[in-house]
């Protein structure tokens, strides 16, 4: 294995030049020192490193979670807060690979993980020098992260590593399959993959992971929770349209099917979240050409006889605006940016409707469609007439609605699963 670690440290170095280079271009460049196994704070020196020199009696337990960016760091929000609440007297320790991941790390689990920083680059001096100092008892890796080295290190030492909340997406599995020889060996030093979806299952069972280690867990994402905080944005008496996470081309498709659906429903009002606040003067733009009143809620703005729409300017104020809201579309499937999640409309039992391009939550989309809680349109005249329908006819409504109970209350359980494989 020594010729291995050499061969991977060389080729690292070669690769390093070109990857630095391409990260400073796209003002990527970060967590340097981190991804080196360095920046240890002073957590890791009192509360791992003293224990150890000690004798190691009485040394913490470590629960490492690794979530690769900003989706996988949303998705362990609620599973981190009940690792914590399961496991009181275990260190928790969170990393992320990405900026982006790591600004979402910071901000949401400041008061949860013990220690928050980077996932080692896979590479010999990184890994042994990150596992050397945090000295996990188990490593839960989010998602698709496959790493060779950080398996073989984990292996080697008995650390037990999972793949969970797995999937690989219909994208990027074909490149997998061509390299299942490869992957089949790597996959070896993982102790289990807990998949999203049985289809997922497959995939990695195809790949070259053992049968016996691949488990089917469901969907972290489905294992949310509903604010308590109250939204009065004066939709009381009104019927309320929500297009959240807006992009450019978008925009104009739900500002003119408002208009549309406006001349036949009087009573009903939009709300547009673009997903980027620098397209605001655009929708501003747009609604005047459209000659829809508008309000931003920013300045408090509501409902009223002389307010069609809101536009939401602020940031962090989408999921709980979901609540307000009576039927909603999700942005980004328009496009090809891959959709956004929809769950967070249907967890208040809104039907959504998103456009064609949602490889980014097929998994969900596929759930949320048969289940007819939701439903994907190939076009802007298919968009109509879907919301035309869940305005016109009640009943088909109600059980849209429904239908989003149904499916949460059959998909939980992912959290439970994940707690009772930590334990």
């Amino acid at each position: 294995m020594l010729l291995l670690e050499i061969i991977i440290t060389i080729l690292f170095f070669i690769y390093l030049p070109f990857f630095f280079v391409e990260r400073v271009l796209h003002k990527k460049s970060h967590g340097w020192k981190e991804k080196f196994g360095g920046g240890v704070n002073d957590w890791i020196e009192n509360e791992i490193t003293s224990f150890t020199a000690g004798g190691g009696v009485n040394a913490p337990k470590v629960i490492h979670i690794h979530c690769c960016s900003v989706g996988e760091a949303l998705a362990i929000e609620n599973l981190l807060k009940s690792v914590r609440e399961n496991f009181p007297e275990h260190k928790i320790v969170v990393t992320t690979f990405t900026y982006a991941g790591q600004q979402i790390a910071q901000k949401k689990f400041a008061g949860i993980a013990d220690y928050i920083t980077y996932f080692p680059f896979d590479m010999p001096i990184s890994v042994n020098r990150f596992l050397d100092k945090v000295k996990p008892s188990v490593s839960l890796i989010v998602e698709t992260e496959i790493w060779p080295y950080f398996a073989y290190s984990c292996k080697k030492r008995g650390i037990p590593l999972s793949i969970i909340n797995a999937r690989i997406s219909d994208l990027s599995y074909p490149s997998y399959k061509r390299m299942k020889l490869f992957f089949s060996l790597v996959l070896n030093n993982y102790d289990a993959v807990y998949a999203q979806s049985q289809e997922d299952c497959e995939k990695f069972i195809s790949i070259g992971m053992k049968p016996e280690k691949v488990e089917l867990m469901g969907n972290l994402k489905f294992d949310i929770q509903i604010s308590a905080d109250k939204v009065d944005i004066g939709q009381d008496g009104y019927r309320v349209f929500l297009a959240g996470s807006t992009h450019k081309p978008e925009n104009d498709i739900v500002i003119s099917t408002y208009k549309k659906l406006k001349e036949k429903f009087s009573d009903l009002k939009m709300m547009i979240a673009p997903r980027h606040l620098e397209r605001v003067s655009e929708i501003k733009e747009l609604l005047k050409q459209y000659g829809l009143s508008y309000a931003l809620r920013s300045q408090d703005g509501k409902f009223s006889e002389d307010t069609e729409v809101i536009i939401l300017d602020t940031l962090g104020e989408l999921k709980n605006m979901y609540s307000a809201c009576d039927l909603a579309f999700v942005g980004g499937s328009f496009n090809k940016t891959g959709g956004h999640n929809p769950l967070e409309a249907s967890i208040f039992e809104k039907p959504v409707v998103s456009g064609p391009a949602v490889f980014n939550f097929k998994d969900i989309y596929d759930i949320l469609s048969k289940s007819g809680a939701g439903k994907v349109v190939k076009t802007p005249q298919e968009f109509y007439q879907y919301l035309e329908k869940l305005l016109s006819d009640n009943e088909f409504y109600e059980q849209t609605k429904s239908a989003c109970k149904n499916v949460f209350d059959s998909q939980r359980g992912a959290i439970d699963f994940v707690i009772n494989k930590i334990r």
